[in-house]
């Protein structure tokens, strides 16, 4: 199977290693050559983010590699947000016409998602860059929870270690599942992860604006997320209507009272599985979820993994 990586200029390096290190990875542990992977740019030269490390790469291939390939994978490049080359375009879309199968890396997905063959369907990228994404493409289902989609001949993958999801992914595809997890212990890592790119997402402060500002309510709410605080007690504090409440909240804040303060809930959650050895349990009552059972149900729809998954990962050594 041949696989192009396509390297625009001011491409991430650890993204444009990806592909090669695991579907490299598959071909040693097979001992058989199943991928043959080809790095390729438009010019056959290229020059990597100059944030990252810059370095200037000669490459052996041109865009023909696309035209000949069976995947293709786009890592992330700096200038993301400019239009992609009309080249590099039109050589992804007869690709597709053709029946290749194309992948993102992170942002590689604002150069897939700019060929139109996304429209109609899901797709990932960076949390932080997810919201410019639907904006820029309000045809496209922008999903930032996930690590990776499949949407058959076009996936998408969220923020940089993503990427090694994906490829892992396409080798279970392509090879099976005893040859994806050889390759997931040849790389050293696991092969499924748990949980989605939700665990990872940092969630600032709302923007508040206009005369009439919730901020202090807001932060009132913050602070006694361990209260059973209902709407009726949110709108006291804020000395409005449950009607008005709502209202400005959603003006204010894109949502609901009672989700604002779930999410507040789950974040002081997370902040005391990283920090402190309490049990799920305490943790539960200390962010007002009162019970064990209540935080994991929804820990596990939000963050997309289990409370005590989540400390494994991230607690504070």
């Amino acid at each position: 199977m041949n696989v192009a990586v396509l390297a625009l200029d001011g491409v991430l390096p650890f993204e444009l290693s990806i592909p090669g290190q695991v579907f490299g990875a598959a071909n040693e542990v097979a001992s058989l050559e199943h991928y043959r992977i080809q790095v390729c740019a438009p010019h056959r030269t290229v020059t990597t983010s100059s944030g990252h490390g810059s370095f200037h790469i000669q490459l052996q291939h041109g865009l023909e590699a696309v035209a000949q390939a069976d995947t293709i994978i786009i890592p992330a490049h700096a200038d993301f947000l400019d239009t992609p080359p009309a080249p590099v375009t039109l050589a992804l879309r007869a690709a597709a016409q053709r029946g290749a199968r194309l992948a993102s890396i992170c942002v590689g997905a604002f150069t897939l998602t700019a060929t139109g063959l996304l429209d109609g369907q899901r797709a990932t990228t960076h949390w932080q860059h997810a919201h410019e994404l639907s904006r820029r493409h309000p045809q496209v289902e922008i999903d930032s929870n996930v690590l990776f989609i499949d949407n058959g001949a076009v996936l998408t993958s969220a923020g940089v270690a993503a990427g090694l999801d994906l490829c892992l992914h396409l080798v279970h595809q392509d090879l099976g599942a005893d040859m994806a997890a050889a390759t997931a212990r040849a790389t050293v890592m696991p092969l499924q992860r748990d949980g989605g790119q939700a665990q990872f997402i940092e969630h600032t402060w709302p923007a508040t604006t206009g005369t009439s500002t919730l901020e202090s309510t807001m932060r009132w709410m913050s602070a006694n997320v361990h209260r059973a605080l209902t709407l009726q007690d949110i709108a006291e504090h804020a000395a409005l209507s449950v009607r008005s409440l709502n209202r400005h909240f959603r003006a204010q804040t894109g949502t609901t009272p009672q989700q604002w303060l779930l999410r507040h809930r789950i974040r002081h959650a997370q902040r005391l599985l990283e920090t402190t050895d309490l049990s799920v349990e305490k943790i539960a009552d200390s962010s007002g979820f009162g019970t064990a059972v209540t935080l994991r149900h929804h820990f596990a729809r939000i963050i997309g993994t289990s409370p005590l998954a989540y400390r494994a990962a991230f607690r504070s050594q």
